[in-house]
């Protein structure tokens, strides 16, 4: 590395520039927190410079484009899922408002917030099987109707689902291997954190 410089022109994002005399051709760029750092060879012109610098910032706000689209269409197909489960299993009882994706949660394999019909699953369950992620939301959507937590009428209701167990037993195992200790000790949502375990 023989270099660095850091701009922000007041239009855009900050912007680090550090050359290296062992670059020849190639130039990337990447984000380390609110900056976007761009990699180039050393001895190019300040207009050279400047055109590849303007180059990757539109190559990376593509990209992050394209990811906001592709979360957006994800949160779409969890929502529309969630949906048939209600009406397969749940008698179309549950309803909500939105289902997402969202960054793991420590001690939750998903919540929701009754009040306002919201549901969102730890983005740990995107390999799960399917029918554990089914389970997952199943939970979830009876949180939206049955109150009082996991009571006999929540499990009643949930266990309409036919892999519950199964699905129940993958997630304990899930948890060890994926060095997630919190999940084996709670409930799997915090929607009723005082009542029954969700793997008793």
């Amino acid at each position: 590395m023989t270099g660095s410089e850091t701009s922000n022109s007041g239009a855009g994002p900050e912007v680090e520039i550090r050359r290296s005399a062992r670059r020849r051709r190639t130039v990337s760029a990447r984000r380390e927190g609110d900056k976007v750092v761009v990699l180039m060879p050393t001895g190019l012109s300040k207009k050279a410079e400047a055109d590849l610098v303007a180059e990757m910032i539109e190559k990376l706000e593509r990209a992050d484009r394209r990811a906001a689209n592709r979360a957006e269409r994800s949160d779409v197909e969890l929502a529309e899922r969630a949906a048939r489960l209600s009406a397969r299993w749940l008698g179309d009882a549950a309803r909500p408002v939105s289902v997402r994706w969202v960054p793991s949660m420590r001690t939750r394999w998903a919540s929701c917030t009754p009040v306002d019909g919201t549901i969102r699953v730890s983005e740990l369950l995107r390999t799960v099987p399917t029918y554990v992620l089914d389970y997952v939301l199943v939970h979830e959507l009876v949180h939206l109707y049955v109150a009082g937590g996991h009571n006999g009428r929540f499990w009643s209701e949930v266990r309409q689902y036919p892999r519950t167990e199964r699905a129940m037993g993958y997630l304990e195992a899930y948890a060890v291997v994926t060095r997630q200790p919190g999940l084996l000790d709670g409930d799997a949502d915090d929607c009723a954190a005082t009542d029954d375990s969700v793997f008793s």
